[in-house]
C-alpha cells in the first residue's frame, strides 16, 4: 500500500497511524479505518515540507540530517517541528483526520 509515500522513505513499517493518534490525541478507532484514505487526509492538511518533517522525525531521523533536508538552522528547525506538531493537534486538522459517515 503506500510504497511509493514520503512516510516509506524514513519508515519501513506504515506507523503514521500510530503516530497521529499520539500526537493529534484522537482515539485510534475515530480515525479513517482505510490507510490510503487517511494518509491522504493528512496530505490533503500538512505541507509537503510539513509531511516529509513528520515522516523523518517520526522514523527519528537525525536533527542534523534534517537541518540538511531542509536548508535551515537549529532554530529554524524547532519552529518547523512546533509549528508541525501545533498544526496536528488544532480541532480542524483532527476532525479531519477523524472517520465520517461519508458526508464528504
Amino acid at each position: 500500500m503506500l510504497e511509493n509515500s514520503v512516510w516509506k522513505q524514513y519508515n519501513s513499517e506504515n506507523s503514521f497511524r500510530e503516530m497521529l493518534v499520539k500526537y493529534c490525541k484522537v482515539d485510534s478507532l475515530n480515525l479513517i479505518e482505510d490507510d490510503k484514505e487517511l494518509y491522504g487526509a493528512l496530505k490533503a492538511k500538512l505541507t509537503k515540507k510539513e509531511l516529509r518533517l513528520f515522516a523523518m522525525d517520526s522514523a527519528g531521523v537525525d536533527d542534523l540530517k534534517m537541518k540538511e533536508e531542509f536548508s535551515c538552522g537549529d532554530e529554524e528547525l524547532r519552529q518547523a517541528k512546533f509549528k508541525l506538531y501545533k498544526k496536528l493537534k488544532q480541532d480542524k486538522v483532527r476532525s479531519y483526520l477523524v472517520a465520517s459517515s461519508g458526508d464528504e
